[in-house]
């Protein structure tokens, strides 16, 4: 099975292949350029670096959301046109769990959070449950745009040491240190941010599972309004 991932959900741009479970290829930068600029050369240069025949991809994995309404929008268009015009099936990743998955086998809560402003954060709780030699993610909590205040409490209350990721840790770490009253630790930096390798593994999973949608259907999960409906709405 041959996956391609595509995330842009945040400042991260990234490519990857998965097949038959080895990385074939990853392309991520997390730079100031543009996801306009980046994605399709990314996507060109992992095509020719591993002599990559897109007809030959079962599906397109697709971080499919929360995050960046520009970012989600970009990432949707390519995958949209790339699975019309292969004939190819996306597999819609939700952001959250996509960025948890990087903390794969981890014992603790994972907690990744997106910065979505305001005091509010794009967020989720996952931990992983063994089965035999499999491990398996498992949501403890919906992936949800949530007052930081409010998810530390929550965190509280379940008792247990939790692992940040994503980038809202640097924006809400003073937040973390001065309401977290149980054990917590950060991701480093290999596995702090969003990956499409983690998009195409999930993804791998996923259309195992048959959860598949046409290109036509696919719509990002964006969970809140944009800014500009808020300001016309007020």
């Amino acid at each position: 099975m041959k996956i391609l991932g595509l995330e842009s959900s945040g400042l991260v741009a990234s490519v990857a292949v998965v097949e038959d479970g080895i990385v074939r290829a990853e392309y991520t930068t997390d730079y100031k350029k543009t996801h306009s600029q980046t994605l399709l050369p990314m996507l060109d240069e992992v095509k020719q670096m591993i002599d990559l025949d897109l007809e030959s991809v079962d599906a397109i994995a697709i971080s499919a959301g929360p995050g960046s309404f520009t970012g989600l929008r970009i990432g949707a268009a390519t995958a949209k046109g790339l699975g019309l015009a292969l004939n190819k099936p996306l597999v819609e990743v939700p952001t959250l769990e996509g960025l948890a998955f990087n903390l794969w086998g981890s014992a603790d809560l994972i907690c990744p959070i997106m910065d979505a402003r305001r005091n509010q954060v794009y967020t989720g709780i996952y931990e992983f449950t063994a089965d035999g030699e499999k491990m398996e993610l498992q949501v403890v909590q919906e992936q949800c745009a949530e007052d930081i205040r409010e998810l530390l409490d929550a965190l509280n209350r379940m008792g247990r040491c939790v692992i940040f990721l994503g980038d809202g840790v640097p924006v809400y770490r003073e937040a973390i240190q001065q309401n977290l009253q149980v054990p917590y630790r950060l991701a480093p930096a290999g596995s702090n941010r969003q990956r499409a390798a983690s998009v195409a593994t999930l993804g791998a999973l996923y259309y195992e599972q048959g959860r598949v949608v046409s290109a036509r259907d696919h719509q990002p999960e964006y969970l809140r309004k944009s800014q500009a409906e808020r300001n016309l709405k007020e």
